[in-house]
């Protein structure tokens, strides 16, 4: 068994956001240099670590909230399984202080049914600064917007989610 093989994956939630015109909201991560993606412009969906014992759904919003203070959204869906995606050699050992291989994902969509002026991605209380910009996509952007390493699991939720704009 391999070192990455012994690590577990991180549980995760995410939150595909979808606009009255079914365009998607991303965020440009803040360049962080212990960021676990890595350092870079990359732009993804809401996500985050669950907390121990929490419910994904609860996570989600909770997660949803954190990064871009939206509270105005109702959940419609969420991804039949689990994604999960490694990190790349040159971040294992090092992202999460090595604890983890990569993360394990249950992602959902949900509706905003607020004003763009409800979103806040500026620094809250306890939480670090996510991202620095954001902007609303169509979802077929997605995968080339995302850190490479996330891009399979983005094309999956792309392909349970898509119907929810067609």
């Amino acid at each position: 068994m391999t070192e990455r093989e012994r690590l577990p994956y991180r549980p995760c939630v995410g939150v595909m956001l979808l606009n009255t015109h079914g365009h998607v909201f991303v965020g440009r991560r803040a360049d962080h240099a212990d960021a676990p993606e890595g350092v870079g412009t990359w732009w993804q969906m809401p996500q985050g670590g669950l907390d121990e014992g929490e419910d994904p759904e609860a996570g989600a919003r909770r997660e949803l909230q954190e990064e871009t203070g939206v509270r105005s959204a109702r959940f419609i869906a969420r991804t039949r399984h689990w994604y999960t995606y490694d990190l790349p050699s040159e971040l294992l050992g090092v992202a999460w202080e090595g604890r983890y291989r990569g993360q394990k994902q249950m992602w959902f969509a949900a509706r905003f049914e607020g004003e763009d002026s409800e979103i806040d991605i500026g620094p809250r209380a306890g939480h670090e600064q996510e991202f620095d910009a954001w902007r609303w996509v169509k979802m077929a952007e997605l995968p080339g917007l995302v850190v490479p390493f996330k891009r399979e699991v983005y094309a999956g939720v792309i392909g349970e989610f898509g119907p929810l704009v067609d």
